[in-house]
């Protein structure tokens, strides 16, 4: 088989995402785990009814990209609308799209009691540990140590608190059918994430529940930092901080 050719049918776009281009920084893993939910979405064959939430962040235009139908939430309000939909028409696959600031911080509440509820809608939590969009500030992820613009000598836990683990926070809860971090730093551990992802829209497909999926991304720009130092950053330092893997599966 031509190589021309093999290249079109391994990287095809996912049908469920259009011909529009990203706004991602370039080297930024929100590019990728974009691609990975459409792909879940084409797996599932549930385009006709699936509903994107995009939050306020990075994905903000992502309603843009899916071909299908999409919301835009306010600043961490995206687990309340996701409720709304899912409630008003528990037929329909509701995916909630946000970054460690939106899910984390100024969504905390919404987040925490939707999963206490076991809302049966799918929360894809990219946890790159700062706020990308908005120029880098520190997030309720940022690690110890970690300088962003708003704590340029980095972060200091005695005062400002130790990084937020929101996937062992929502594990503590009875309801969630399933909880898993996940990071992208090389292809064996994309190839899991694939799989989380997939499993997590499957179990809301099957009606179990709730399930939050975290994934540990990179931002290049934010960390001031080339695209494969910063991938090993996360393979060296990050995931010390923050472990990968399931920590609750129901299904």
């Amino acid at each position: 088989m031509p190589e021309a050719e093999t290249m079109v049918k391994v990287f095809a776009r996912p049908t469920s995402l259009n011909e529009k281009h990203f706004t991602y920084c370039p080297g930024c893993d929100h590019g990728l785990i974009t691609r990975l939910v459409a792909g879940a979405i084409d797996k599932l064959g549930v385009q006709e009814r699936t509903v994107f939430i995009a939050p306020v962040g990075c994905a903000v235009f992502a309603y843009e990209w899916f071909r299908c139908d999409g919301i835009q939430a306010s600043h961490g309000r995206a687990a309340a609308v996701a409720t709304g939909l899912k409630r008003a028409n528990p037929d329909l696959v509701v995916i909630s799209y946000q970054g460690d600031g939106d899910l984390a911080a100024i969504g905390t509440a919404e987040t925490i009691h939707a999963a206490n509820r076991g809302e049966a809608i799918t929360v894809i939590f990219v946890n790159n540990q700062i706020y990308g969009m908005t120029g880098g500030q520190m997030a309720p992820t940022t690690l110890p140590g970690q300088r962003a613009t708003s704590c340029p000598e980095g972060r200091d836990v005695a005062t400002m608190g130790h990084p937020l683990p929101v996937a062992e926070m929502i594990a503590t809860l009875a309801a969630p059918a399933y909880v898993t971090r996940q990071s992208l730093h090389d292809p064996r551990h994309v190839a899991q994430a694939t799989k989380a992802i997939e499993k997590a829209l499957r179990y809301q497909v099957e009606g179990k529940g709730y399930s939050l999926v975290e994934i540990l991304a990179t931002c290049p720009t934010g960390w001031r930092m080339p695209p494969a130092v910063a991938h090993q950053h996360v393979a060296d330092v990050v995931t010390g901080a923050f472990p990968l893997g399931d920590l609750v599966d129901r299904g």
